[in-house]
């Protein structure tokens, strides 16, 4: 009966500590910094679909953007990130700024800006690259420390880019854009 009472009791210690650890380590902190990660890749429009969707190969050397800005559209933060052989950027911000604004991640977008291979140059918008991804869904958070993971975003082929049409009116004579007139 002795040693039953022993283990319920070094139990029940046992269990309160944890509960207590527990509740220290979801005590409300504000984090400091967050980081941004993602990939670069290259996709070829030219191959098969199992290619094309699957076959997509990393850039190194691309160079992505990451722009905060306030609540009156004020840039707050900027900064830029050179992929490395694997085509992954990452970039780490603090949120207290120097001249005392704060960085909110919300009001943050990351955006290709430029790719080193002249092959694989022509923006892609797939996951924002073009007009920029905002930072919406952290994908963990740790102490002080939020993590933001996104794209991958694609750089294509200049073959592959899409042709602009935005001068063509259903009111050409010809169809060609310029009523008809060279």
């Amino acid at each position: 009966m002795g040693a039953a009472a022993v283990f319920v009791f070094a139990t029940s210690v046992l269990m309160m500590s944890c509960t207590n650890m527990a509740f220290g380590y979801w005590e409300e902190s504000t984090p400091s910094e967050i980081h941004v990660g993602g990939k670069v890749l290259c996709q070829d429009c030219t191959q098969g679909w199992n290619d094309w969707v699957n076959g997509a190969k990393p850039i190194k050397g691309s160079v992505v953007s990451l722009t905060c800005m306030d609540a009156r559209s004020r840039v707050v933060h900027y900064a830029s990130d050179t992929t490395d052989e694997f085509g992954q950027f990452d970039f780490s911000v603090n949120l207290n700024t120097n001249y005392g604004k704060k960085v909110d991640p919300k009001l943050c977008r990351a955006r290709l800006v430029s790719s080193p291979d002249p092959s694989c140059n022509v923006l892609t918008n797939f996951a924002g690259g073009r007009t920029g991804a905002r930072l919406s869904s952290p994908s963990s958070v740790y102490r002080n420390t939020i993590k933001y993971t996104l794209g991958p975003f694609y750089f294509t082929t200049p073959m592959c880019e899409k042709p602009d049409t935005s001068n063509y009116s259903q009111d050409d004579n010809n169809g060609y854009g310029n009523n008809g007139h060279y």
